[in-house]
């Protein structure tokens, strides 16, 4: 049987797509188009849409860790500071009045944000993933939302990784055990 989405209680949610991000992958260009373009969807289904962007305040980069290797790197270069240009959404995806917005301190989308919160007030219980990077924000954000009881859809042609091993094996053999896996096309034939 197809999935369907009933657009009522489905939001799409672009991750980490912001400059400081998207600047370090070739692909990224491609990529955003085809994401634009599922935004496109959504909205016209009816559905939600959601943005995501990882930054960090003075404080926050302060408080990382020395453990977290990845974090420990921003904190020592000082970048992705928080509400800088390199931490917004980039332009061709701009968000509207109304989408979603969170600001997360790691990788996955849900553990440093109140996301949960505001897709719960929303009745949403359907997510449409997409991101940079699939083996960083989508596979913490796929495990993360499927432990959350959400229905889960990962755009294959909506994510990009450095890996592209790492990128194939998340999309056909991991994210499979927990979400649909589909393009941007499949999702124009999925609304309820």
């Amino acid at each position: 049987m197809a999935t369907m989405l009933d657009p009522a209680r489905t939001l799409l949610l672009a991750m980490d797509f912001q400059p400081s991000v998207v600047d370090r992958l070739e692909e990224s260009k491609d990529v955003i188009d085809r994401v634009a373009t599922a935004v496109n969807v959504v909205r016209a289904a009816g559905g939600s849409v959601g943005f995501v962007t990882v930054g960090l305040t003075g404080a926050e980069r302060m408080a990382v860790p020395e453990s977290n290797s990845m974090f420990w790197r921003l904190r020592s270069h000082g970048s992705m500071t928080a509400g800088t240009p390199e931490t917004t959404v980039v332009g061709r995806l701009a968000p509207r009045p109304g989408d979603l917005i969170v600001r997360k301190r790691r990788v996955g989308s849900f553990s440093t944000t109140d996301l949960h919160q505001q897709l719960t007030s929303r009745s949403i219980d359907t997510l449409v993933l997409c991101g940079i990077t699939t083996s960083g924000c989508v596979l913490s954000t796929v495990r993360e939302a499927a432990d959350r009881d959400y229905r889960v859809v990962v755009l294959a042609d909506g994510c990009v990784d450095f890996d592209p091993v790492a990128h194939r094996i998340l999309l056909e053999v991991i994210f499979p055990k927990q979400a649909v896996v589909a393009s941007v096309v499949d999702l124009t034939g999925m609304w309820i």
